[in-house]
C-alpha cells in the first residue's frame, strides 16, 4: 500500500507538470492594411520552460477566405526559413526575437490575395501543447492620387466660395452701417439750416 500511494502521488505530480508546460500565444485579432503597403503580424508567447534558440520552433500558416486548407507562410528554428515559392515568396520576413518571446513576421507589399487568416504556432520543447494564435488580415484598396486631388479641389473650392460670400456679406453690412451714420449726422444740420431760414423770413416780414 505504501508504494502504491507513492506511485499515485508521483503520477499526479507528473500530470500537473505536463499540464503546466503549455505555450500561451498572443496575436492581434484583426489587422487592416492598405493594398501595396507593409504590415507586421505580431505574435508573442509565454512558456513555463526555459526559452532557448534551439528549443523554440515557429510556424506561420495562412488560410484563405472560404478555404479549409492552410498554406505555409514562414518557418523558424534557430534561423529564419522564408518561403522559396508560392504567394509569400519575397513577401514574408522575420521580425521576431525568440529570446524576447517574440515570433512576429512582416509582410511586404501586401496584395489583395493576402486576405484571410494567418496562424502563428509556437512550440518550446517540452511545451508542445497549447492553442495557436490567429490574426484576420483585411487588405483594403488605397485611394488613388487623382481621387485625392479631386477631393481636395472640391473641398478647397467650397471653402473659397464660402469665404467670398462671407466677405461680400460683411462688406455690405459695413457700407450700410456707414451710410446710416452719415444720414444721422446730416439730418440735424439740415434741420438747423431750415430753422434759421424761417427765423430770418419771419424777422423780415415782421
Amino acid at each position: 500500500m505504501y508504494y502504491g500511494r507513492t506511485e499515485t502521488k508521483l503520477l499526479l505530480v507528473l500530470q500537473v507538470e505536463q499540464t503546466c508546460l503549455i505555450c500561451n500565444i498572443y496575436t492581434q485579432g484583426e489587422v487592416q492594411v492598405v493594398n501595396g503597403t507593409n504590415v507586421k503580424l505580431k505574435c508573442t508567447f509565454t512558456s513555463n520552460h526555459p526559452v532557448t534558440p534551439q528549443s523554440v520552433t515557429v510556424s506561420w500558416n495562412f488560410r484563405p477566405i472560404n478555404s479549409a486548407s492552410d498554406e505555409s507562410v514562414f518557418y523558424y528554428h534557430e534561423v529564419p526559413y522564408p518561403p522559396v515559392d508560392g504567394r509569400f515568396k519575397d513577401h514574408a520576413v522575420w521580425s521576431g526575437d525568440i529570446m524576447k518571446r517574440d515570433a512576429s513576421i512582416t509582410l511586404h507589399e501586401v496584395p489583395p490575395n493576402f486576405n484571410g487568416t494567418f496562424i502563428c504556432q509556437v512550440r518550446n520543447r517540452p511545451d508542445v501543447h497549447g492553442s495557436n494564435g490567429e490574426t484576420v488580415l483585411k487588405v483594403v484598396n488605397k485611394v488613388s492620387l487623382s481621387e485625392i486631388g479631386v477631393l481636395a479641389l472640391a473641398v478647397g473650392g467650397a471653402c473659397g466660395v464660402i469665404l467670398i460670400l462671407l466677405g461680400i456679406f460683411v462688406a455690405v453690412r459695413y457700407y450700410r452701417k456707414r451710410n446710416m451714420e452719415n444720414d444721422i449726422e446730416l439730418h440735424p444740420q439740415e434741420r438747423e439750416w431750415k430753422d434759421s431760414t424761417v427765423l430770418v423770413y419771419n424777422s423780415f416780414y415782421a
